[in-house]
């Protein structure tokens, strides 16, 4: 990877991740999957305790959709964990809708268990809705003062939002829906994290539209892109969204070795101007 690093709290991580979503099927293979993560020089994980993942029936789960699961599999996969790798979690969603600042701690404690660690290097506050976050952020403060967790980050957040933020306390990193084709109100909201020196985490850049569904989305831009370089869409995704600044962030989900070389190889592709006006 040519892309060069972004400083998230105490770690200089490289531009493209690994987002810990889709970690399904066979227990084996998705412990070889993470460990290959690292190996390739990953040193960014994304991952939160409510991420549902799907393992395989004979596991014994009998094809449910298992909380937990991909923490669970990052601490038996990595754990004692490169001191150099970061590995972002989140917190807000509950069964009900959205946590009340009174359950956030332990749900921060939820994912200190799941993944055997005695801080949390960076917490993102997945928000829904709700007009106000100080009181939100004013508990993850005081978890971060006695030293479970080292920074703040906002999730699913509209730009009022970390105007209210900024305020209260550092932003280390917005996470928000957002590619080529998709979740573009949010332009405003990446250049103005550049300004502030806030990293700009998108997720769905492969996605799109597909969200949840998972896979590559595709249009005649991306496939004539792709193309023109003997590259992949995903690839061309990737490229994309990295160029639109040194403060984004790739976190790109995968089940297959394969697709993890690719996505990682991404960060070789140099888009030009002719590309970059096609995409949009």
């Amino acid at each position: 990877m040519t892309l060069g690093t972004w400083r998230l709290g105490e770690h200089d991580v490289r531009r493209i991740g690994f987002g810990a979503k889709r970690l399904y099927g066979d227990r084996g293979e998705v412990l070889a999957l993470l460990r290959r993560v690292v190996e390739l020089g990953v040193n960014h994980i994304d991952t939160a305790t409510f991420y549902p993942s799907q393992p395989a029936p004979e596991l014994g789960f009998n094809g449910m959709r298992t909380l937990g699961w991909a923490n669970a599999m990052l601490r038996e996969a990595l754990s004692p964990y490169p001191e150099d790798l970061l590995i972002a979690t989140k917190v807000g969603p509950v069964a009900d809708g959205m946590a009340r600042p009174d359950q956030l701690r332990d749900l921060v404690l939820e994912n200190l268990r799941d993944l055997g660690r005695d801080h949390l290097d960076l917490v993102y506050l997945r928000q829904h809705g709700l007009p106000s976050i100080a009181e939100h952020l004013g508990v993850l403060v005081e978890l971060r003062d006695e030293g479970l967790l080292r920074h703040i980050g906002l999730s699913n957040v509209r730009a009022p939002l970390v105007d209210e933020a900024v305020t209260l306390t550092p932003v280390a990193a917005v996470s928000n829906r957002y590619g080529v084709d998709f979740g573009r109100a949010n332009d405003d909201l990446l250049r103005s994290c550049g300004e502030r020196g806030i990293a700009f985490v998108p997720f769905f850049a492969l996605a799109g539209e597909g969200r949840e569904a998972g896979g590559v989305a595709t249009t005649d831009a991306v496939r004539a892109v792709a193309a023109r370089h003997g590259a992949t869409e995903a690839q061309v995704r990737l490229a994309w969204t990295l160029a639109q600044g040194a403060h984004v962030l790739a976190i790109p989900g995968t089940g297959n070795p394969d697709h993890l070389v690719e996505n990682l190889a991404a960060g070789d592709l140099a888009l030009g101007e002719e590309d970059l006006a096609l995409l949009g």
